[in-house]
């Protein structure tokens, strides 16, 4: 255990390519999980946690960490099972997303395992727990399953998509800039593809969304193929892709489409909750246009703004 938890930090400080690290990790019983070590700064053996009034039923509590405080969010419970029992045996895995720091309360924590995209898929479709799901894989003959963190801490914490009035009164200059063209959206988590397209519609932008890198790859070759244009850019004006997606990450996604003499021109944007350890070396080796870090409405649409003006 003690190696696990020295390595996650030197290990988040790695990029693959369409590869992976999931950190591998029990809730209360057999089940395996997954979570991607560029998500995590640390786990530790859990804290004595303090409880706050009044917080959501999921908040366990709140620990202090290296002079920070931390919520402390039981993932069983979050995703409809029963609370984690005996907290001074468990673990906290302490991560980052969205540009806020949680705390992850898991039952136990196994090891860190690589992995190929292209071996993480769709989760199957279902109620329950498997709606909180944004991919599964197998390992070791056993399925293991790739939680939607972003839906999860929605529901705790709704996000608010709504640009400010400062920013909406660009809409035109965007609507010109588009004219008849669609904003494509590709991420494998169905909250964060709504959450952009929540904040881009009030401003008048036609979108089309894709659950993963290889399902929009599929889709940009289509337009480009059978809509009669010279290149992609005649039909989509900007593409704003998430980096961690099943199948094909968006690191891949990128540099597919940079390959391809169609769909070369098109501006791609990573959008990503990866904040805290992006490699701005890797989207420039992949050809990536603009790097934002969800979530910002305002940053988005601004960058929308940017980049579909540079046509």
């Amino acid at each position: 255990m003690a190696g696990i938890l020295d390595s996650v930090n030197q290990r988040t400080q790695l990029v693959g390519q369409n590869r992976l690290e999931l950190l591998l990790f029990k809730l209360r019983g057999r089940q395996r999980f997954g979570i991607n070590v560029f998500k995590v700064r640390e786990v530790l053996q859990c804290p004595p946690l303090t409880n706050m009034p009044k917080s959501n039923a999921y908040i366990r509590g709140v620990a202090h960490i290296r002079g920070q405080t931390i919520s402390v969010i039981d993932l069983s419970m979050a995703v409809g099972g029963r609370p984690i029992e005996n907290i001074k045996d468990s673990f906290i895995i302490i991560a980052e997303y969205n540009r806020t720091v949680q705390g992850f309360l898991v039952g136990g924590v196994e090891r860190i395992v690589n992995m190929n995209w292209e071996k993480i898929m769709p989760p199957p479709p279902g109620a329950g727990r498997y709606s909180y799901l944004t991919a599964v894989t197998e390992i070791e003959n056993e399925l293991v399953e790739i939680l939607d963190v972003e839906k999860i801490l929605n529901e705790i914490c709704p996000v608010n998509t709504e640009v400010s009035a400062d920013v909406a009164a660009t809409q035109g200059d965007i609507k010109k800039d588009l004219g008849e063209r669609i904003v494509f959206i590709a991420d494998d988590s169905a909250v964060a593809r709504n959450q952009v397209k929540r904040a881009l519609e009030p401003l008048g932008v036609q979108t089309e969304l894709a659950k993963n890198g290889k399902e929009a790859l599929k889709r940009l070759k289509e337009i480009a193929e059978h809509d009669c244009v010279n290149d992609i850019t005649e039909r989509v004006g900007l593409l704003i892709s998430d980096v961690e997606m099943p199948e094909m990450d968006g690191y891949t996604l990128t540099a597919e489409i940079k390959a391809d003499p169609k769909l070369a021109p098109l501006h791609v944007i990573l959008h990503t909750s990866l904040s805290g350890v992006f490699n701005q070396a890797m989207v420039e080796k992949v050809g990536a246009d603009d790097f934002i870090a969800k979530f910002n409405p305002d940053e988005l649409a601004t960058a929308v703004r940017k980049w579909v003006h540079c046509d």
